[in-house]
């Protein structure tokens, strides 16, 4: 099944930081720049600081209860989605 255009992110997606880097994650799902917000400054914004270079998981469907980071709170939101999906 291929996503719609409409379709929310249910996944996390995976990003290089840089160590010492702050990052801008966008909290409110709005910015054209997923994860991460296009609007400077924002007050929505979560900042996270880098400590080292490595590869993080960044949550796209908003819901976490640890952010910037995927907790999983996207799958009871994915089950949810295609069964209303299917119903249509």
């Amino acid at each position: 099944m291929s996503r719609q255009p409409d379709d929310p992110p249910f996944f996390p997606i995976a990003c290089e930081v840089e160590q010492g880097k702050t990052y801008d994650w966008c909290s409110c799902g709005k910015s054209k720049t997923q994860p991460f917000c296009d609007v400077h400054p924002c007050e929505k914004a979560v900042k996270y600081r880098a400590l080292v270079t490595e590869t993080v998981c960044f949550c796209q469907c908003k819901q976490t209860q640890d952010p910037p980071f995927c907790d999983g709170s996207h799958a009871p939101l994915l089950i949810e989605y295609m069964k209303n999906r299917n119903k249509k």
